[in-house]
């Protein structure tokens, strides 16, 4: 009772979040609207006892929505990014294309003839969904972590090179004739 209130809840605020990114009126409330949307859909990942892929799609989302931010910040600064925007190019195009990606998907769905499984499936699914998708590589998606977060600081720090406590140049008068701050 109490897993199907979750799942239900999650998912009325990833659906509502969802709808969300093409409603609000800006790149930052978009960017968070599908953070949102991304989360809750790897909880209910987690929820459903696929913990490996929760967290990945949890730790894939959250990463991004924040690199989308630093670089809004970095290239927009952060008062363009708020401003009233429409998030939705080329309506009928858009909707013509996702009806049509709809169809084809749908009569896949529908048309194919899909395999027979053979086997069983693996006692710790999670285990071996991590060696299908990893194998060797997990050093390196380590190492690409790190990477990825350095990559986070430094564009922060390209981003605001005058540092979070400047004044926003209400001294430079001063500074530059060689006077001390008051």
């Amino acid at each position: 009772m109490v897993d199907d209130i979750v799942f239900w809840g999650l998912a009325v605020v990833s659906v509502a979040s969802g709808v969300a990114v093409f409603r609000v009126d800006s790149m930052a409330r978009a960017t968070y609207a599908l953070a949102v949307s991304f989360v809750t859909v790897g909880l209910v990942l987690l929820l459903f006892g696929l913990d490996y892929l929760g967290i990945v799609v949890v730790l894939m989302m959250v990463m991004e929505m924040a690199i989308m931010a630093i670089y809004m910040i970095m290239f927009m600064g952060m008062n363009p990014a708020l401003m009233p925007m429409s998030m939705v190019h080329g309506k009928r195009t858009a909707v013509t294309v996702a009806g049509l990606t709809f169809a084809v998907l749908a009569a896949g769905i529908l048309l194919v003839d899909w395999p027979e499984r053979r086997g069983a499936p693996a006692a710790d699914l999670t285990l071996s969904l991590g060696h299908a998708v990893m194998g060797s590589k997990m050093l390196v998606m380590i190492t690409v972590s790190a990477v990825l977060f350095a990559t986070i600081v430094s564009a922060l720090v390209l981003a605001l090179p005058r540092g979070r406590y400047d004044t926003d140049g209400a001294d430079d008068g001063d500074r530059a004739s060689g006077e001390a701050p008051s």
